[in-house]
């Protein structure tokens, strides 16, 4: 809407109508004086005539019958297979013989959240929060993933091929710093606030390692200007140890743990897992492990300091920690 003052608003519609209702002007006359039609400076004065000033506000455009519209029986049984069964417009459309466009209009109609915003076991829209300010919370979850053969797994070659190199291959432990086939196992620890994250590829997820890790994320945070006061985990062995708690505690650190089965608590940290998967582990077609664990310092610090965040209104986590040192590189 333009500004209250302005031509033909509601100061300009009033001025018009006592143009031609209280000074007898022409029509045209005031039509070329407000630079309208003629039809619309009728329209305003005989408003006027009927409701007086405070007919010069703006009415509602939707009409008085909606002939067209989806009768109600049919957006009840819309509304009824979203709730129960968490379908998509197209899917539910399908089912009911009607036209996706048509479902999607009444969903956004009474307002049903999108599926992506709920939660796939309950249905119910996920809670989201974040912390004040960096540190207060600090998710750690560790990820495992494949190695890849030399001369590349089946997005480099055909499966068949990427099958052989496997059972030709012990599975793995480390010959002079040479990864073969087997296993990774991506330590990851990620602010709540800032997102900012810290992340190592190890050979194994005990409780020493784990520790391991955890001391130097410790580190790092801390070189920001970031303390640490609460960590968040799941119910994994290397975090129930009494090692972990004794690392937390002498640092003056709570640990918290996630309830059993419900991973979208540690959420930022298993969305960091999928981010990482998608932008650096799939992203490119390695030819070999080494190639790709070569590639992880750059992503990560593109992650940290460059890549737009959309929780962060698209910038970088470092944005949120200005002491993080490397940010202009």
């Amino acid at each position: 809407m333009s500004h209250r003052n302005a031509p033909l608003t509601q100061t300009g519609r009033l001025r018009l109508a006592r143009c031609v209702v209280e000074q007898w002007w022409p029509l045209r006359r005031a039509a070329e004086r407000f630079q309208v039609s003629p039809g619309t400076a009728k329209r305003w004065a005989d408003r006027y005539r009927e409701h007086g000033a405070a007919g010069m506000v703006d009415r509602s455009s939707r009409p008085h019958t909606s002939p067209y519209r989806t009768p109600t029986r049919v957006e009840r049984r819309i509304i009824k297979v979203r709730v129960i069964r968490r379908w998509g417009p197209a899917r539910i459309a399908y089912h009911l013989g009607l036209n996706p466009s048509t479902v999607h209009r009444v969903l956004t109609r009474y307002g049903l959240a999108r599926l992506a915003h709920l939660d796939r076991g309950s249905g119910r829209p996920v809670r989201r929060y974040e912390r004040a300010m960096p540190g207060e919370l600090v998710h750690v979850d560790i990820k495992k993933l494949g190695n890849i053969p030399d001369g590349g797994g089946h997005r480099v070659t055909d499966r068949t091929t990427a099958n052989k190199h496997r059972k030709a291959t012990t599975p793995a432990r480390y010959a002079h710093g040479k990864p073969k086939i087997g296993y990774s196992y991506l330590h990851n620890a990620i602010d709540d606030h800032s997102r900012l994250a810290y992340s190592e590829i190890l050979p194994d997820e005990t409780k020493q390692t784990a520790v391991a890790f955890w001391q130097r994320a410790q580190a790092f945070f801390t070189q920001a200007g970031i303390t640490v006061q609460r960590v968040l985990t799941d119910n994994g062995s290397c975090y129930k140890s009494f090692l972990w708690r004794d690392t937390l505690t002498a640092a003056g650190i709570q640990h918290k743990r996630t309830r059993p089965y419900r991973p979208q608590t540690n959420g930022k940290v298993e969305r960091f897992n999928r981010t990482l998967l998608d932008e650096w582990a799939y992203a490119t077609a390695y030819t070999c492990e080494t190639e790709r664990r070569n590639a992880f310092p750059q992503w990560l610090h593109t992650y940290n300091h460059h890549r737009g965040h959309t929780a962060l209104g698209g910038l970088p986590p470092a944005s949120r920690v200005p002491n993080l040192t490397g940010q202009y590189t």
